[in-house]
């Protein structure tokens, strides 16, 4: 009987060609991240943190489509470990809320600095900032609860506005989810539970209160 002297190496380039395949999808769909997150960054990064894009249906519309393109990327991710916890900065959003804050925080004399979710997924704690330089701050404290691979519920539990030497407690009041769609080591993106979206990058510094 004959013997193939090739049958002992075969299973050792099944190894490799399957490796090969492993590696050519990894690359590919890091590069497709790369060039679907440059979209959206570009695409955001004149709009005012969102104050532009309330008057401009077909920016919304567009930035809306990029992610949704981050989150099909994100899809089956864990985004809801250790690397939520952070001090996350405002890049654009569609809450009004916010927003309102942001553009009419002039009339008080003052501007809005930095917009800031800090996170810790250990403590279950997450604070929504507004700043207002060089001694203003705004923020509610909320008690957050892991409720799946990409969910977390969260529930206001006090809100404070603060100046250089002054306090004002105010009352809290809500609560609700959030899903963080993709995650990476610069950025965030996120839909909510009111159908708005957020997009936060790693803050250069760590808030605290």
């Amino acid at each position: 009987m004959a013997l193939s002297i090739l049958s002992p190496s075969r299973p050792l380039e099944l190894g490799l060609r399957r490796s090969t395949i492993r590696r050519t999808r990894c690359f590919v769909v890091a590069e497709q991240s790369q060039r679907a997150k440059k979209e959206l960054l570009d695409l955001v990064s004149d709009q005012d943190r969102g104050l532009k894009t309330q008057k401009d249906a077909a920016k919304r519309d567009a930035i809306v489509k990029a992610i949704d393109a981050m989150a099909e990327i994100g899809r089956g991710t864990v985004t809801t470990g250790e690397s939520l916890s952070a001090t996350w900065r405002m890049l654009w959003t569609t809450e009004k809320e916010q927003l309102f804050i942001i553009e009419k925080a002039g009339l008080f004399g003052t501007r809005a600095g930095d917009v800031l979710q800090v996170i810790d997924v250990e403590k279950r704690t997450l604070n929504n900032v507004i700043t207002f330089p060089p001694d203003g701050v705004f923020f509610v404290r909320s008690d957050i609860e892991i409720a799946s691979e990409q969910r977390v519920n969260f529930r206001f539990t006090s809100a404070v506005l603060r100046g250089r030497d002054w306090e004002i407690p105010l009352p809290p009041f809500g609560q609700g989810w959030f899903d963080t769609v993709y995650i990476d080591d610069d950025i965030r993106v996120v839909k909510d539970t009111r159908g708005d979206y957020l997009i936060v990058d790693r803050a250069p510094y760590n808030w605290e209160e």
